[in-house]
């Protein structure tokens, strides 16, 4: 497989260098965040629209910290800002609704991966850094998890007597202590719906756990494994090295026996 099959090289001035499973992901953050613009309309309890709104400014700092590492290592990032929708990507990271709906300029820059590339390239691409594709899909996974696991056991448990997850902090803190295996038991559903979600969180939180441990075991590995691999390769460039080296010393030796001959 060459190099251009393996990762599809989109352009340049992205700052991604064609790296598909992280551009999915952002495609997927910003369709998350155009759904928690209607959310933020539609939504009349207050509890959880504090919900939508703290994730809203999660999904702000993400998309801020994206342009940020796409604009630093843009080749061109003059080419970035005009050409690669640098200016969207920086105007959807403002924390300001009206602006957000230029995320989806992001679901633009993955269709044209898909045309420009075809879809079996871009799924060899993903199998061929299924780690890493693994892992931000599963985060993507858990930031669903988050919003709507919250929204969710807060709408079960809040009214019901007795509950201890009645406000929008005690709804995300038990998400993500739940999700991290931490459990503390401060915060716990009393509902026979609310203790299904909270086991369907704990699923998912063990799977993302587990797949970053293993991507982090990837990387650590991979490096050494690539040295092991180089090994011989390095022992045959300077085996044959060594044979010209000794070849040139058969030439000298030749060339002065040959002089001393005539003398």
């Amino acid at each position: 497989m060459t190099e251009s099959e393996g990762k599809p090289p989109t352009a340049g001035s992205t700052g991604t260098d064609g790296d598909i499973g992280y551009e999915i992901f952002m495609a997927g953050l910003s369709i998350l965040s155009i759904v928690n613009l209607a959310l933020g309309i539609l939504v009349q309890d207050d509890a959880l629209r504090q919900v939508v709104t703290v994730m809203n400014l999660l999904l702000t700092l993400i998309f801020m910290i994206d342009f940020v590492y796409r604009f630093t290592k843009a080749p061109s990032k003059r080419a970035y800002l005009i050409n690669g929708y640098g200016w969207a990507d920086f105007l959807s990271a403002l924390p300001f609704q009206s602006t957000n709906v230029l995320r989806l300029f992001r679901l633009i820059r993955v269709y044209r991966l898909l045309s420009d590339y075809g879809v079996k390239r871009v799924a060899r691409a993903l199998v061929k850094d299924r780690a890493e594709s693994a892992l931000l899909m599963l985060l993507l996974i858990g930031m669903l998890v988050l919003e709507f696991g919250s929204l969710e056991m807060l709408r079960l448990e809040q009214n019901v007597q007795g509950a201890n997850i009645t406000t929008a902090s005690d709804a995300l803190w038990y998400v993500i202590v739940t999700m991290a295996t931490v459990g503390y038991g401060d915060q716990y559903p009393i509902t026979t719906p609310g203790r299904v979600m909270g086991t369907v969180i704990i699923v998912v939180g063990v799977g993302i756990f587990g797949t970053l441990t293993g991507y982090l075991a990837n990387v650590f590995l991979t490096p050494a494994k690539r040295r092991t691999e180089d090994q011989p390769a390095d022992v045959m460039k300077r085996l044959t090295e060594l044979k010209q080296l000794t070849d040139k010393q058969r030439q000298a030796i030749a060339e002065l026996e040959s002089i001393l001959e005539e003398k």
